[in-house]
């Protein structure tokens, strides 16, 4: 990578008019600060904790705590940034073989500028900025510019076809849409005869192909900034409130119409703050973090941690090169190819990852243990076990290493973490869905504990976290500061319906009061629909979803969660479970086997995994293709997942939470043939549409008897 240092002060805006004017904003920011108005004066009288109205307000969600997080707006937070840590560097893009580097003085100001460009097209208050595109440093840019001009950022997943743009572009009266190349250009040119406020669209990759008269390139976009005064700018900025809405997220990547939530000033910078409040962070100048954002910036919890964190600590954030987002084929989970790649380029202190991609890490480390000599495979056997063992003994609180730890550090855990690129990290964290515990404690065999992370869009991405403070298997973690957590209509097991409270939650559902006041009670309590417990240290336990829930034909209500998990654990061989049975007298499970993944794509190939086939070896199978073990035809495999499933049978409270069938489904699943969303939860729904057949052939006999 070249020289931060060097590129910085090649690049750099510091001129004496720049030094001036941010002194000017650091004294405004302090005048805010100490003249923040309460939170009563900055909502219409009569207010609640919800509204359905963009231009709406809402009550916050303050404690009687002096020590809460004052209220402020994102502006006030990037300007606070730009101030303390000016010569810092902020954000990183990749093109071609160099790095194009921004400090957070030139990061703010570009900010402003887009800002400026964006009221120059007639961008209006309360209005969205659709931005569709890999992630980049336009990316976040557009995103912040447009919040500062007044507009309401929209973050549109990739992979959306031209009609739910249209749906997304109409609900949030988007007057600018932002795409990053020509193929997501062609998707708004379908529709933007429909969309009656769309004034200017801006490609910011790739060479315009054909000239339209409200389509800007980047630069072109930007040079519209000079026709807009400082002064002009600052006014929008000033009549911005942290109780008004700035951004909406879509519930993209799932089944049903797109359901906008509105997310406040005040939704972001304190959970900003909470997040920063629950890890372990360092600031300039003790040290500076690193981030690398690949995971999509339109969902909720990836942007908090990427931009706003990223902000709020002074951490240099890298994007991947354009080449790595110029996957034209369908929808996909971030590659490893190009990620391993960056990752052992730019050397992160905090890493983010899906179930997806840490299931990909854990495959190429597995293929290296099996592709290596008898005697290092011994070596790392017996140094995963003691990383194994001495972690769950420091979770019981025992702090004394064994002798032989920096033995198994240095030979083992040390190359593997320079092997995925995270030899620099300090934080590992996962957002989705949670991590099965074979992959929790393979991981933590190599040192590696992953911090679990809990949250909906509904409160702003994040609720729960896993730090090192606050850890324990198989947990979520514990609420952010000064948010709660409550558990409604418990059953015998202590498992019941998790709502949540805090200033994280979001103002309402765009345009949609009955969705609204399911969602949100009267209290200011968020229904999450989410089944767990907490213990008696307030750790969360997730347990699954009320809507995942599967009612018997004799009535009795299972929850296939645990019953999904237990499989995982008992059959090594098997990467997802997905239990069926919704109206019929007994369960079935559908199995996919770990097949190999091809890193760029994220499809799934027919060659089944390093792993599977030495597991296959042990078994005395010679099973190496998806083929050779779908119908039955290799007995050794049938008879190792039957008595797997027999295992899980034997520990089920009731013969209803018993599997009765199961089969081997012909593909792995995956982002690209829909079976998983775009952060690897699985689509239950599109499962049981694609395989339907299969289902239907499990109770064939018993409806026939």
């Amino acid at each position: 990578m070249s020289d931060p240092n060097e590129q910085s002060g090649a690049k750099s805006f510091l001129t004496a008019q720049t030094i001036l004017k941010t002194k000017l904003y650091s004294k405004a920011l302090k005048r805010t600060a100490t003249q923040a108005p309460h939170p009563s004066e900055t909502m219409a009288p009569g207010s609640c904790y919800w509204t359905t109205e963009r231009d709406g307000e809402v009550k916050l969600r303050l404690g009687k705590n002096s020590e809460d997080e004052p209220p402020t707006t994102v502006p006030d937070l990037i300007m606070s940034a730009a101030t303390k840590y000016s010569h810092c560097l902020a954000i990183g893009s990749k093109y071609k073989k160099s790095w194009q580097l921004l400090t957070y003085i030139e990061y703010y100001e570009a900010c402003r500028r887009a800002a400026k460009a964006f009221l120059k097209v007639g961008l209006e208050r309360f209005h969205g900025v659709g931005i569709m595109g890999f992630n980049s440093t336009e990316w976040v840019i557009a995103n912040i510019g447009a919040i500062m001009a007044g507009g309401i950022s929209v973050g549109i997943l990739c992979s959306n076809s031209p009609k739910v743009c249209q749906v997304i572009a109409e609900a949030s009266e988007m007057d600018i849409f932002v795409v990053d190349n020509d193929r997501q250009l062609q998707k708004v040119n379908q529709i933007q005869g429909y969309l009656k406020h769309l004034k200017a669209i801006i490609q910011y990759r790739e060479d315009i192909q054909e000239v339209q008269p409200n389509l800007y390139s980047w630069k072109g976009f930007l040079d519209l900034a000079d026709g807009i005064s400082d002064e002009k700018l600052d006014q929008v900025i000033d009549s911005q409130k942290p109780n008004q809405c700035c951004a909406l997220v879509y519930n993209q990547g799932t089944s049903g119409a797109p359901k906008a939530m509105m997310l406040s000033h005040d939704n972001i910078t304190w959970t900003t703050a909470a997040t920063v409040q629950s890890l372990e962070f360092k600031c300039p100048p003790d040290g500076q973090e690193i981030f690398v954002s690949y995971l999509p910036l339109c969902f909720a919890g990836a942007q908090i941690l990427d931009v706003w964190v990223a902000i709020s600590v002074a951490a240099t954030v890298y994007f991947p090169s354009a080449e790595a987002g110029n996957w034209s084929g369908p929808a996909r989970a971030p590659g490893t190819g190009f990620l391993t790649e960056m990752l052992r380029e730019v050397q992160p202190t905090t890493f983010c990852g899906i179930p997806w991609v840490w299931d990909r890490m854990l495959d190429s480390l597995q293929t290296k243990h099996l592709d290596a000599t008898a005697f290092r495979r011994r070596i790392d056997r017996w140094a995963m076990h003691m990383g194994l063992s001495t972690n769950r003994r420091r979770l019981l609180g025992q702090i004394h290493q064994p002798l032989c730890f920096g033995l198994a550090k240095k030979l083992t855990f040390d190359p593997a973490r320079k092997f995925l690129g995270l030899n620099h990290c300090q934080q590992f964290l996962n957002v989705g869905s949670g991590l099965p515990r074979a992959t929790v404690d393979f991981f933590l065999g190599l040192d590696i504990p992953i911090f679990e992370v809990y949250g909906l869009s509904e409160c702003t991405g994040l609720h729960t976290l896993s730090s090192q403070q606050a850890y324990r298997l198989p947990s979520s973690g514990k609420a952010l500061p000064s948010s709660h957590t409550k558990v409604e209509k418990e059953n015998q097991d202590g498992v019941g319906n998790l709502c949540v409270w805090g200033r994280h939650i979001f103002m309402g559902y765009l345009n949609d009061k009955e969705a609204t006041e399911k969602k949100v009670d009267s209290h200011g309590w968020l229904h999450t629909n989410d089944l767990g417990f907490l213990d008696i240290d307030k750790f969360l336990y997730v347990m699954g979803n009320v809507n995942d829930m599967i009612t018997l034909s004799s009535g009795e209500v299972i929850n296939p969660n645990p019953i999904e998990e237990r499989v995982k654990m008992r059959i090594p061989i098997v990467r997802y479970v997905m239990v069926v049975g919704q109206d019929a007298p007994y369960l079935c499970a559908l199995l996919t086997m770990k097949c190999q993944i091809n890193p760029e794509t994220g499809e799934a190939r027919s060659a089944l995994t390093s792993e599977v086939v030495a597991c296959c070896r042990k078994m005395r199978s010679q099973a190496t293709w998806l083929a050779d073990v779908l119908y039955n035809r290799d007995p050794l495999v049938t008879e190792f997942i039957s008595q797997g499933i027999q295992d899980v049978n034997a520990e089920a409270p009731s013969e209803g939470t018993k599997i009765i069938k199961w089969v081997i489904l012909d593909n792995d699943f995956s982002v690209g043939g829909g079976e998983l969303g775009p952060m690897s939860k699985l689509n239950r729904t599109t499962v049981a549409k694609i395989y339907q057949e299969e289902i239907q052939k499990f109770y064939e006999r018993a409806s026939s008897s």
